[in-house]
């Protein structure tokens, strides 16, 4: 198949990382007969990272003295009418100005206007449709403001405001002042769920009821920030970029519903049986899987309480969150075991899922895959934040949010291990190092596509390693993207990319990058360090793409503008080939000298595995420094006996598009 239809087909059913990593790369295309040159001066130039960043970010990559963010904090109430699949709810939204700027007005995001037939969303959707289109044709889609309000300097107005499209912008009767000063807005309204609202809401219909998985429900605060004040780029499907705050929220549902949602459930005993609340308690002392409702009670009317009126509310938290999101349904299978993450803290893995997706293949084992990802993600690079981890199977593919992801229920085995880890992995980006989605999906989906070769490689004594095979199966694909023209590359804002090339620019080549950072150019040791200082620093703030590529230039030690230059701006072509083989004064016991060329514009550091007529074997290791001066480098090598082979990256771990001249082979003398 080919490598595009892959991430077509990946990105359709929200598993792409799943599907790079685990599909056999096809042979990649032959390299074009003549390479653009190799510019050593323009790859190795200066001045590449210069443009200055504003003075609240340090040289270095870091929040600076002066670095302020933005904040604000929810209060929600809604109600879910299941036959009309509609939401009704009311939010109070605090928003605090820590600017160091007046703000005569505000904005926010009305995200589920994108539904509305007459949204910018809707009219660029592809006529055929594709998997972040609105949803159905007809759907009365849309938020339907019923009030909006503020209360400004002790005074409560009706608000004076204007919606277009999916932003909504309030003009104040004063300015919001610098340094701290809050401004309260509460809307009422109410908005149909469409059956599938872009893979990242949707409903699904089963024998035991339907799911309703919700995100995007509530009016959220656009960002102000030190970079560009406002970010007002509309929602056309690209994801978020949202500030931190605590969330309050409640959810009346029918009573024989099970709810999921971001954070913390504050109030179980009034929405559990007591028999739920024992085996929510037993799960949250277990490493293994506890059944809390199984698929034999979902029918059964004694397994949830009545209510009051048939209706329950569900009440949770979630704290400093960009977000909250939830799922509801009478169908849930439900299961959950107790993470356990370095500090000694305790956190609950849980799963909500319909019967027909209850196998021991399928999503029996989600759980298991929930606990399993966090818990290597937390030891390995920033511990987990939140108190529980929902996974929930339904219509919507794969799409995170804090503490809750929803996945596909056909997926199956290590499909479902893939899109599981990476949505959970989504926590540590964006929920943990808020980037900016909507400009940089690569900070994200990229950084997270990296880390999931590390935990597939990691997983239950590698049951799904094909998964973090990287030689194998990631560089037959990047390769031959590297090798289309038309290909994107990774710094293109994503509504800019072409559908098609989404997966390679913002999920396959940020995340081999990261890997060939880490295993070909810093180490192991050093990159960890970089990249831990980077998630540290930027917790809970907003970097820039500078401010990644700084840290790691500062924390790693090394000036790796050249490596960001050909990989995130460019897609330069690699070919690393050997040139000829001689001997010190025509005698092999006196050392051979082997010649090298850097044909492509793109360079890396250099592995060759050396063997000798005698059956020894040596590998030289040289540093990517051997280009800064030209395409061509001789080194030498202290041998006993004639060079049978040298093969330049024996592994095949870089993206090489012409392997041909990869490796030199001595001529036979004989017939």
């Amino acid at each position: 198949m080919p490598f595009k239809h892959i991430f077509q087909l990946a990105l359709i059913a929200g598993i792409l990382p799943t599907a790079i990593l685990a599909q056999p790369g096809p042979a990649a295309p032959a390299p074009p007969a003549n390479l653009p040159p190799y510019n050593a001066r323009a790859l190795f130039a200066p001045n590449f990272l210069d443009q200055p960043g504003p003075t609240t970010r340090t040289a270095g990559g870091a929040p600076g003295a002066t670095y302020w963010q933005n904040a604000a904090d929810y209060q929600l109430t809604a109600s879910l009418d299941e036959k009309k699949a509609r939401v009704a709810a009311t939010a109070v939204i605090t928003y605090t100005n820590n600017s160091p700027d007046a703000l005569p007005f505000v904005w926010l995001q009305v995200d589920q206007n994108l539904y509305r037939p007459d949204s910018r969303g809707a009219a660029i959707t592809p006529v055929g449709g594709f998997r972040f289109g609105n949803g159905a044709r007809g759907f009365g889609g849309g938020d339907s403001l019923q009030t909006v309000s503020i209360e400004l300097h002790g005074k409560k107005l009706t608000a004076n405001y204007r919606v277009s499209d999916t932003r909504m912008q309030i003009m104040l009767p004063e300015a919001l002042r610098p340094g701290g000063d809050k401004l309260k807005i509460t809307i009422a309204y109410a908005f149909n769920i469409p059956e599938y609202g872009s893979d990242r809401l949707g409903r699904l219909k089963t024998k035991n009821g339907e799911i309703f998985e919700v995100g995007q429900w509530y009016p959220r605060m656009a960002v102000y920030d030190d970079v560009e004040g406002w970010n007002t780029l509309p929602y056309l499907s690209a994801e978020f970029y949202l500030d931190y705050g605590n969330y309050d929220y409640t959810l009346d549902v029918p009573a024989n519903y099970l709810v999921g949602g971001s954070g913390e459930l504050l109030n179980p005993a009034e929405v559990l049986t007591a028999t739920e609340q024992q085996r929510l308690a037993k799960a949250a002392a277990s490493d293994q899987t506890v059944v809390v409702r199984a698929p034999g009670e979902v029918t059964q009317t004694g397994s949830r309480p009545a209510g009051r009126g048939g209706r329950l509310r569900w009440h949770f938290r979630c704290q400093q969150a960009r977000d909250v999101a939830w799922a509801a349904s009478a169908s849930f299978v439900w299961d959950a075991a107790r993470m356990n993450l370095p500090s000694g803290r305790k956190a609950l893995a849980q799963s909500l899922y319909p019967v027909e997706s209850a196998q021991d293949t399928a999503w029996n084992r989600s759980t298991e895959y929930v606990k399993r990802s966090i818990e290597y993600n937390s030891k390995q690079w920033y511990e987990y934040t939140y108190p529980v981890a929902t996974n929930v199977a339904g219509a919507v593919g794969g799409m995170e949010y804090p503490g809750i992801v929803f996945c596909g229920d056909k997926a199956r085995k290590g499909q479902l291990w893939g899109v599981t880890d990476h949505e959970f992995g989504h926590n540590w980006f964006p929920m943990i190092v808020g980037s900016n989605e909507r400009k940089y999906p690569w900070m994200d989906e990229g950084f997270n596509t990296f880390i999931n070769i590390l935990s597939s490689q990691n997983f239950n004594n590698g049951e799904y390693k094909e998964q973090g095979d990287v030689a194998g199966r990631l560089v037959p694909g990047i390769t031959r993207g590297l090798l289309d023209p038309n290909q994107d590359v990774p710094y293109t804002i994503p509504d800019v990319t072409q559908p098609r090339n989404l997966g390679y620019a913002a999920y396959g080549k940020t995340g081999y990058g990261l890997y060939l950072l880490r295993q070909e150019i810093l180490g192991p040791e050093r990159f960890d360090f970089a990249f831990r200082t980077y998630i540290k620093r930027w917790a809970f703030k907003h970097p820039t793409p500078r401010d990644f590529f700084r840290t790691m230039n500062n924390a790693g030690g090394e000036d790796l503008t050249w490596f960001w230059k050909q990989w995130f701006f460019e897609n330069y072509l690699l070919d690393q080939a050997v040139t000829t083989v001689t001997y010190v004064n025509q005698d092999p016991t006196k050392g051979a000298l082997i010649s090298i060329e850097n044909k492509g514009q793109a360079a890396f550091p250099v592995t060759a595995e050396v063997k000798e007529a005698n059956g020894k074997t040596s590998t030289v290791r040289l540093p990517v420094e051997i280009w800064q001066r030209g395409g061509t480098w001789t080194f030498r090598v202290d041998t006993t006996s004639p060079l049978s082979t040298v093969v330049l990256d024996p592994t095949k771990i870089l993206p090489d598009v012409n392997r041909g001249n990869n490796t030199w082979r001595a001529v036979s003398m004989s017939n």
